[in-house]
């Protein structure tokens, strides 16, 4: 799943979202752990994939990076956080809306991407997720209503219905 709009709740500025910078900005969603707990339950891996470009501006520091997802990992059951710290202009293999983080974590934790699915907020996860041939959900938000995904839900609960429905 992706961070910042998923697991996270995003900073709009100009209606465009943001990630928050600081550990002092960062909020859990509302019911994320529940929604994680029971598909932890359920035996699926929890894994985040978060493009940070962020770190490559100069406007974080990999260790306040290290603290939000320190946060994270004391929170949530999640099993993994992969991060791509590029910007569009590094052209790297990691940056959603490329699949290069979902295809390592498959790889790295014997998943099979065909029977996954990515949870995600923008046109860039749910094109990750299409290229890698995982099932996308889209989280609707006020930024996000010209995106389309396999699904759309409007709260991150309604997920546990697809999932274990699928």
């Amino acid at each position: 799943m992706d961070r910042d709009g998923v697991i996270n709740q995003v900073i709009i500025k100009e209606g465009k979202p943001y990630s928050p910078r600081r550990l002092s900005e960062f909020r859990l969603t509302d019911g994320i752990k529940g929604v994680l707990d029971h598909l932890k339950e359920a035996g699926f891996l929890l894994i985040v994939v978060t493009n940070q470009p962020d770190i490559s501006r100069g406007l974080i520091t990999r260790g306040k990076l290290d603290a939000i997802h320190d946060l994270i990992k004391n929170e949530l059951p999640v099993d993994d956080i992969v991060v791509c710290p590029h910007d569009d202009v590094d052209e790297c293999n990691c940056r959603k809306p490329k699949p290069g983080m979902i295809v390592d974590s498959a790889r790295k934790w014997g998943i099979d991407i065909g029977n996954s699915f990515i949870i995600g907020d923008t046109w860039k996860d749910m094109g990750a997720g299409e290229k890698a041939g995982c099932t996308t959900i889209l989280l609707d938000a006020s930024y996000n209503q010209d995106v389309k995904g396999d699904y759309r839900i409007q709260y991150i609960s309604e997920a546990l219905k697809i999932i274990k429905c699928y």
